[in-house]
Formats: structure tokens, sequence, C-alpha cells
């Protein structure tokens, strides 16, 4: 009753399918309750007393009610099929964006494997009720009823012992039915082991492969396989018990209506015909009430996933979304902006402010907060205190998507989506083609894109794996041109790139920053000397900020972080015998 109870407000949509789905249904239960009843005027009448108006009469309505049953049940598997499959549509979308809603920091705890388990294993489970199972529990519910009528008809006296055996299988089938339900919540948390460890796997096969890792990783997996094959062998034992079980109960009522029945036939207390309509709706009874106890126990399985699917479907993001929408981006200011995730401090004390038309650029060791201003920024996060202020309005009072769709982010780790390159760039898979080519010029990718056999349309295998890493990276900048954004974003962006290229690229950052606010993460410190203003970070604190020029007369932390930087590349043209380093950065170097 409780999966039932969770469904009925999809099904109360279906108002007029679920009629017609129903109107099969009893059609079909009709006909079979009606053909076990002729069995009596066919034997009584035809063979017994030889009635020649009964024998052209019941031969079409055994035709009649067959194709009664079987249209019947046409129309209740086709509307019932569709009515399980578009509420499966609408759940998986349902998911699907109840799941999109949550924060970043949701997608951070929850490992992506479980995700997908619950919106494919999950979603399945719960298909197969929706479209078979429910709509076969009230068609076998009704031809028992029908049955149980004709059995009653016939011999009130005989249907008592069957009314009164079958009740009794209640208790152990219930029984069975909390243990399938036991096993199903572990299968399916199982399932999502496995399928966590395989997106995993996938995901970091590159790194399996180096390591030599692929024995240690098959036996993870056969771990997880093994205890996930023996408890579906423990729903199956389960599962397939109810069969024998019924069986055997089966027989016993078999055994005492053809005793206590053939003795009223005997003692004339029951025509032939009569008795035998009665054995033949019993035996018709056995069918429904078999499939009955078997879609209860299934229905454990799918009642398991259902209390999975519905958590996720009653998932709210804890962070408020505003309504507010942005025309044009001015000024951004952060105001004593602290972030924390759980016990770790990433910000502490944050004040800067950013206006359009400008490029800034944070810098600092690893860790030391940069990213996490972008985070709370794109609101991936709100501030565990201060604020953050666009336009000078609290900026949780803007709408979320509309704030993002203002930013163009770019990072060191590339997405790219299976499509075109020109889909990968505009984000759709509709756009402006010469916007595409003026983006990927932009980003220096139209050099090899041009080259590709079908240019722009080139399809992207997944992970664009028969792209290098430089290319990704020129596909993923070019696609934040494209997006021609107020806010331009880039987290270390060109760290993949050769430095001609890198110099090239932010030669059209600077010019693309004229009207709009430019950001900039990187180590590389001598390439961004253009911009107007760095913010320099150790652990979560801004320690100096202004020009380049300014940082480099008052600032040790920046000395120090452009010396290393030097030093670095330095070391690593020994160590590929090379001689990249400028001159200029090397007698800058001996001079510091």
């Amino acid at each position: 009753m409780n999966l039932i109870a969770r469904f009925f407000p999809y099904l109360l949509e279906y108002k007029g399918k679920f009629a017609l789905a129903i109107g099969g249904m009893i059609a079909a239960a009709i006909g079979t309750g009606a053909s076990a009843y002729l069995v009596k005027p066919i034997l009584d009448e035809i063979f017994i007393e030889q009635d020649e108006t009964m024998l052209r009469i019941l031969p079409p309505l055994v035709i009649l009610l067959y194709f009664l049953k079987g249209f019947g049940k046409y129309v209740q598997v086709y509307y019932t099929e569709y009515i399980g499959h578009d509420i499966i549509r609408r759940l998986r979308e349902e998911m699907l964006q109840a799941i999109l809603a949550m924060p970043y920091g949701y997608f951070v705890q929850q490992p992506s494997g479980q995700l997908i388990s619950r919106l494919t294993n999950d979603i399945n489970r719960i298909k197969n009720v929706v479209a078979n199972l429910l709509p076969d529990l009230l068609r076998e519910s009704l031809t028992i009823v029908a049955l149980v009528g004709v059995t009653i008809y016939q011999s009130p006296k005989l249907s008592l012992y069957f009314l009164f055996i079958m009740p009794l299988a209640l208790y152990p089938l219930s029984r069975l039915a909390k243990g399938m339900r036991r096993a199903s919540h572990r299968s399916q948390e199982k399932i999502s082991d496995l399928t966590t460890h395989l997106t995993e796997l996938f995901n970091n096969i590159e790194l399996v492969k180096a390591e030599a890792r692929e024995e240690a990783e098959l036996e993870r997996f056969q771990h997880h396989n093994r205890e996930f094959f023996h408890l579906t062998m423990k729903q199956i034992r389960i599962n397939n018990f109810v069969s024998p079980f019924m069986e055997v109960l089966g027989a016993i009522v078999v055994a005492i209506v053809i005793y206590v029945g053939g003795s009223e036939v005997l003692a004339g207390h029951m025509s032939t015909g009569a008795f035998f309509s009665f054995m033949t709706a019993l035996f018709m009874l056995y069918s429904p009430i078999k499939r009955v106890a078997s879609i209860h126990n299934q229905l454990q399985d799918a009642l398991a996933a259902a209390e999975r699917i519905f958590a996720i479907i009653q998932l709210r993001s804890p962070m408020a979304n505003g309504t507010k929408k942005i025309e044009e981006v001015t000024t951004i200011q952060f105001q004593g902006v602290t972030l924390q995730y759980g016990e770790d401090q990433a910000l502490t004390d944050i004040d800067l402010e950013l206006h359009r038309g400008k490029s800034y650029a944070l810098v600092g060791p690893s860790g030391s907060g940069k990213s996490s201003i972008v985070a709370l920024l794109l609101r991936f996060y709100d501030p565990t205190k201060g604020r953050i202020l666009l336009n000078g309005a609290d900026l949780r009072t803007y709408d979320i998507r509309d704030l993002r769709r203002k930013i163009a982010l770019v990072t060191q780790r590339i997405y790219l989506f299976q499509g075109t390159i020109a889909s990968n760039v505009a984000g759709s898979h509709v756009y402006d083609p010469q916007r595409v080519i003026a983006a990927l010029k932009g980003a220096r990718a139209w050099e090899f894109v041009q080259k590709l056999p079908q240019g722009i349309e080139t399809p992207i295998q997944e992970g664009g794996a028969n792209l290098s890493g430089g290319q990704r990276q020129r596909i993923a900048i070019a696609r934040a041109l494209y997006k021609d954004s107020q806010i331009i974003i880039f987290d270390e962006a060109t760290s993949a790139l050769d430095r001609p290229s890198e110099e090239a690229i932010l030669q059209t950052l600077r010019q693309v920053a004229k009207d709009r606010i430019l950001i900039i993460i990187s180590h590389n410190l001598p390439a961004i000397t253009f911009v107007d203003e760095i913010f320099v970070l150790e652990q979560g604190r801004i320690r100096c900020h202004g020009s380049p020029k300014e940082l480099a007369a008052n600032c040790p932390l920046y000395l120090q972080l452009l010396r290393q930087r030097r030093l670095g590349i330095i070391e690593n043209n020994r160590s590929t015998g090379g001689s990249g380093v400028q001159a200029q950065d090397l007698s800058q170097t001996q001079r510091e």
C-alpha cells in the first residue's frame, strides 16, 4: 500500500487512460470467469441432457468470451504500459532535476556512481512495477474476484473450504516479503558500490595502467561482485519459494474439494456439471493467486528502490535562490568574507573589490584559497561569514542560473562532452558557425581544427580522447570566448599550453577584458604582469594587493613566488637540456 500511495498522485493524472485500462481488466476478468461458468451448461445441457439448442448457442458464446478476454487484456496491457513508461520518464527527469538543483558541495560528498545507479538501476526496478506489476496485481485481483464468485455461485459449501484454507498462506507470505525487502535494500546498495567502483576505474584508467593496478582493481571488483551475487541468490531463493509453497497449499485445497464435492455428487446434492464448473474455476484460480503472491514479493524489491528514488526527488537545496536578474555587471565586492568547509577554514576575512573593464589575478601557494574565491563568486558555496555584493546588492538576492550565465569559467581540468567541436564550443547543438570560428581563432584552436576532415563538425570522443591535452584546453578556452560573458575566470587555464600559445591567448584576454571583469588564477606570474591588480593569498588570507610594480616593491611574498617560478623554469630546462628561459627572466632572478 505504501508503494501505491507514493505513485497515486502520478496515476491521477492519467484518469482517462487508467479508466480504459481498468475497463480492459474487467473485460478480461469477466471473460475468464464466464468461461469457467460455461463448463456447467456444456456438461449438463449438451452432454447429459443432449440439448441441441444449447449446442448451437454455446460454441459461438465461447468464441465471444475468449475474444472479450483477449481484447480486454490487449487494452489493459497497452494503456498500463503507456502509463507506466511515461511515469518512469517523468521520475527519471524529476530525479535529475532534483540532483542538478543541489549545490556543488552535494556532488563532492556523493559518489557519482551511486547517483548513476539510482538513475539507472533503481529506476529500472520501478519501471517493472509501474508498467507491469501494479497492473498485473489489479488484473489478477479482479480475475480472482470473478472466479471466486463462480465457485460461490456453484457451491457455497465447497467454497468455504477454499476460503478458509487460502488465508492461512498470508502469514508465511508476509514473513517472506520482509526478508525480500531487506535483501533488496542490501542488493541495491551493493550495485551502487559496483557502479561507483567502475566509474572510478574507467575515469582513472590512465593511472591504473601506469601503476599496474589491474589485479588490485579486479580483486576489489570481484569482492563487490561476489557479495552482489550472494544477495541476488538470496532474493531468488525467497521469491521462488512462493511457487512450491502455493502449489502444496493448492493441492491440499483440491484434494479436500474432490473428496467433499465427489460425495455431494454421489449423494445427488450437486450436478456433475456444477462440480466440474466449480473445479474449473478452482483450477483457474490457482494461477492468479500464485501470481499475486509472487507480485507481492517482487513489490518488496520495488518498494526498496522507490524509497531510494523518492529520497532523491524530495531533495531540497539548502542554498536559497534569489529572484533578481542581472542586466550588467559593474562591481563585485567581498566584504569580510570567511568560508569554512566542515572543520577546515578555506578563507578568512577576505576584502576585495573588482570593477568592470579591469583585469585581476589571484596568486599564491597551492591551497591558499584562490579557487575558493571563485567558488563563492559562482555560488557553489555561500560565505560562512561576511557577504559578497554584486552591483551593490547581496549576491544571494540574484537568480543563481542568471548569475552563472554571466560568468565564463575555464579551469585546468577540461570538460568536453560527446558531440562535435562546434557544439562543445557553443555549449549547444544550435550555434552560429561564424561565432564558433571566431572563438576558436581567439583561443588559438582554429589552426588545428580547420585541418581536421570535418572541421568544426568533427565529433569529439568521450572525454576528448581524440584530442591532445593542449587541444582540449584550447576548445575549453574557445567555449568561454563564445559565451561572451561579463565575467571571465581563468583558473590555471593555460597550464597545458606551450609558451607562445599561452602568450597569444593572454593577448586575446587583454582585448576582451576591456568591457568585462577578467580574473586570472595562475602560478605563471611573469605572464600576467599585464593585469591591473594582483591579490596575493596565503593560508586563506590576502597578504597584499596592488599592481605588479607595486607588489614587486612592497610584497615579499609576491617576490618569493616570482623567484620560485623562475627557479622552477630554470630547473626544468636543465633537466630537459633546454634553453627556453628568457635572458630577462634569468638576469632578474640573479639580481634578486
